[in-house]
């Protein structure tokens, strides 16, 4: 690709954001390991926590992203006082979610982890996990406002400095729980607890340091970030049924396909993070130049971004492709299981150029404060979606189906933001949305 200005700003926001985001995965990755050693129910158990939890939890992105988007515009527009104001009102909201959500974790556990299909000792050990879990849950969502406030003033560098220290500390304080104690899968719950608490505590410190004309809870200033959140909220949660639906319709057609898309899945978030870093990158740039009032420039440095994500797109798409052989018997030995992601793998790989472009324009339009269109976008993509995913059940196109629905899916959006983004609707600058 041809050099541009932007360049170099893309790289240094990106590559802090893409650590930040990385540091989630790994963790979780080196919990499954420590918890997996105690046994099967152990695991299996962890296996329900964690999917209720990080679904929760992942519902609350708003914090984060509806944060970034006020912050950095008015940080853009010089406007520092009433950037930094808005770092307390975002703590005050996610305590307040927080609490919520946590109460309603631990009241509706059971229920939670049984719809889940756990059972027996596996569903006693997960419910067990849960209630201690949620202690940590408020901690949490701090630490997302906490990370969209100093996104949003182009300060990326110190949430990856707290997030990698909280999650060392819960890596040790496991290890010591769950073996030296011998606190078991209990003392994963504690460790995790305990790092959260560290961790939310250094985002609050940060919060309040803030240059604030109040740090008391400002109504106005909540609901303005509630607004922007609400709609975010509806995004993420019509997204993530998305996923969730092509899941259950591949356990319907039958364990192979279910092993196969979970693959496939599971690779899909963990490389996407590349493109959520361009992502963060763009809501940053965009936000803060329609701030200061210069939509050329929030304009030229979006269609770099498309770039950039488009290159990092086909580089993923073109990789997997070439390695679909290899892949899918790195995770497993069952032949029916391979075959199937065999099957889908093409569809996989075509995937990833669209949906680089549609992650892009979602940073895009999220820095420009467009999230009303984005929700309104995405409800109407899910609409279409569904009944081509059902069809893959009824109609027994299987996988290959399923895949297609969910290409279908990532095309519809990239229309939608491509038509929106091309019309320059979304470039209002000033510091309000």
């Amino acid at each position: 690709m041809r050099r541009s200005p932007y360049d170099r700003e893309i790289v240094a926001l990106a590559l802090p954001a893409l650590g930040a985001l990385a540091a989630e995965p790994l963790y979780l990755l080196a919990d499954t390991a420590i918890v997996g050693h105690l046994g099967t129910p152990q695991l299996a158990a962890l296996a329900l926590a964690a999917t209720v939890l990080s679904t929760l939890v992942s519902l609350c992105i708003f914090l984060t992203y509806g944060t970034t988007a006020r912050v950095s515009r008015l940080h853009g527009a010089g406007e520092t006082e009433a950037a930094g104001a808005l770092a307390p009102q975002a703590l005050w909201l996610a305590l307040a979610v927080g609490v919520v959500l946590a109460a309603a974790i631990a009241a509706f556990g059971v229920p939670l982890v049984h719809g889940l299909g756990g059972d027996g000792d596996v569903a006693d050990l997960a419910v067990g996990y849960l209630r201690i879990a949620t202690l940590g849950v408020p901690m949490a969502l701090i630490a997302l406002a906490g990370q969209g406030f100093l996104r949003g003033v182009g300060d990326l560098r110190t949430p990856l400095v707290v997030l990698v220290a909280a999650n060392v500390v819960n890596v040790v304080l496991e290890l010591v729980f769950v073996y030296g104690l011998g606190w078991g899968l209990n003392g994963s719950a504690w460790g995790t607890v305990i790092a959260q608490a560290g961790m939310g505590a250094a985002f609050v410190a940060l919060l309040l340091r803030a240059p604030a004309d109040s740090r008391r809870p400002d109504r106005a200033r909540i609901r303005s970030l509630v607004s922007i959140g609400a709609q975010l909220f509806v995004r993420t949660a019509a997204l993530l049924g998305c996923f969730v639906f092509a899941t259950s319709i591949c356990a319907r057609i039958g364990q192979a396909s279910l092993g196969a898309h979970q693959i496939a899945f599971q690779l899909f978030g963990f490389l996407a993070l590349v493109l959520d870093a361009i992502a963060i990158a763009g809501q940053v740039i965009v936000g803060r130049a329609l701030g200061a009032g210069d939509a050329e420039a929030a304009y030229a440095a979006a269609r770099r971004m498309l770039e950039w994500s488009l290159g990092a797109g086909l580089l993923i798409g073109g990789a997997l492709l070439a390695l679909i052989d290899v892949i899918p018997h790195a995770f497993t030995t069952d032949a029916a299981v391979i075959e199937r992601a065999h099957a889908m793998w093409p569809l996989f790989c075509v995937l990833w150029p669209p949906a680089a472009i549609v992650f892009a324009l979602d940073g895009i339009l999220i820095g420009a404060g467009d999230t009303r269109f984005l929700a309104g976008a995405m409800v109407a993509a899910a609409v279409a979606y569904a009944p081509l995913a059902l069809a893959a059940l009824e109609l027994g196109w299987g996988i290959v189906g399923v895949w297609c629905a969910l290409l279908a899916l990532m095309g519809m959006r990239l229309a939608a933001l491509a038509v929106r983004f091309a019309g320059r609707r979304w470039a209002l600058v000033g510091a309000a949305t």
